[in-house]
């Protein structure tokens, strides 16, 4: 990101510790645990270490450990947040979702996946109204967020933003993922709503950009035999595994879906999907963290918000220095849900007033991004 994180905060991500090769470099570098904070590691394999070292003032976040070992920390002073059985998640994750993740099982149908497990937990949990089952809720969506902010330290985020039902096949989604991979290759961080049509091929655009230009066309004709995830979640997915086992390796992206819209499935071609419960903390943190630029390509009430959402801070400033605003197509955003002569009118006279642009054509869309960010 532009902006490089403030010290305090760097301090705190210094402090955690989220693989089981972390946990042993800090053991053999430090002697201590103290004031570090331990998430999602599996330590049933370290209980000498946890029975020696100083834990004191540790926290342990969903880490799975002989029942010694977690009395013996307690003891010691450190705080025990034990796993959670029973959820198709983990609360206490500490990294960001990948597709294979999330589409595990897929060839027993879109169903078994934990995408697909995660979202029937939600809306059975949402609809009793289990305090405890918000409260985990919350931690996952928290843990969430921090994974995101130490995956995109450093990056120049742009996001891409457009409705789900853009198809597979036409010239629109085509030249969606045109314009992911164009900024990727310019060295933009591509960050979308993680879900399918304009969002999937601003993804599937940046998981092309370190293949030759012929790669992204005949990977456009394999994803048309599936030209929406209706009626089959599980064909749509399979069709996309399809390119990306023909074509490993592709560049990152970052997907930032939720399950408060769960019917809309995950794309596979973002390399980074922090997935949701909280639609208003996803919604926020993806436009929040697209501190390059947001492009906004045709959709309907759920990019309207966004169009809006974004303004409001660049209208008060409260993030700092407006951020470029590209809308695309002028027919959409002017006539058929007319939000640039709004947007127009709110930013006359305002610092933000330099940092939006309306364009006609997704491949203009590149160039005055560039032209608003004064390159």
């Amino acid at each position: 990101m532009d902006q490089t994180p403030a010290q305090p905060h760097r301090a705190a991500h210094d402090r955690e510790i989220e693989s089981l090769a972390e946990f042993d470099e800090v053991v053999t570098a430090h002697g201590s645990l103290t004031r570090f904070r331990v998430q999602a590691v599996d330590l049933t394999a370290r209980t000498e270490e946890l029975l020696t070292v100083d834990t004191t003032d540790a926290v342990f976040l969903g880490c799975p450990m002989a029942p010694e070992a977690a009395a013996h920390i307690r003891s010691a002073g450190a705080l025990v947040f034990p796993p959670i059985p029973g959820l198709p998640f983990d609360p206490y994750r500490g990294f960001a979702y990948t597709p294979d993740e999330l589409f595990d099982s897929l060839d027993d149908g879109y169903e078994a996946t934990p995408d697909a497990r995660a979202y029937a937990w939600f809306q059975r949990t949402r609809a009793d109204g289990d305090v405890f089952a918000s409260m985990l809720r919350a931690i996952h969506d928290d843990s969430v967020s921090d994974s995101l902010d130490e995956l995109l330290t450093g990056a120049q985020v742009v996001g891409v933003m457009g409705g789900h039902a853009m198809a597979r096949g036409t010239t629109e989604y085509a030249g969606a993922a045109r314009l992911g991979r164009e900024l990727t290759r310019a060295g933009f961080t591509v960050a979308t709503g993680g879900g399918p049509g304009a969002m999937e091929a601003a993804n599937l655009g940046a998981y092309a950009a370190p293949f030759a230009d012929a790669m992204l066309e005949e990977a456009l004709l394999l994803l048309a035999k599936a030209p929406s995830f209706r009626p089959s979640v599980t064909e749509w997915a399979r069709a996309a595994f399809e390119v990306r086992e023909r074509w490993p390796g592709g560049g990152e992206s970052v997907g930032i879906p939720t399950w408060f819209y769960g019917h809309e499935p995950p794309n596979v071609f973002a390399a980074h999907i922090a997935k949701y419960f909280t639609n208003a903390i996803r919604e926020d943190g993806l436009l929040a963290r697209s501190t390059a630029g947001v492009v906004f390509l045709p959709g309907a009430a759920g990019t309207v918000q966004e169009v809006f959402d974004n303004a409001t801070p660049n209208y008060y400033e409260s993030r700092g220095e407006p951020t470029p605003m590209v809308l695309v197509d002028e027919e959409h955003w002017t006539r058929r849900l007319p939000a640039w002569p709004l947007l127009r009118s709110l930013a006359e006279g305002r610092a933000m007033e330099s940092r939006i642009s309306l364009v006609d054509r997704i491949e203009q869309a590149p160039e005055a991004l560039k032209r608003l960010r004064g390159q």
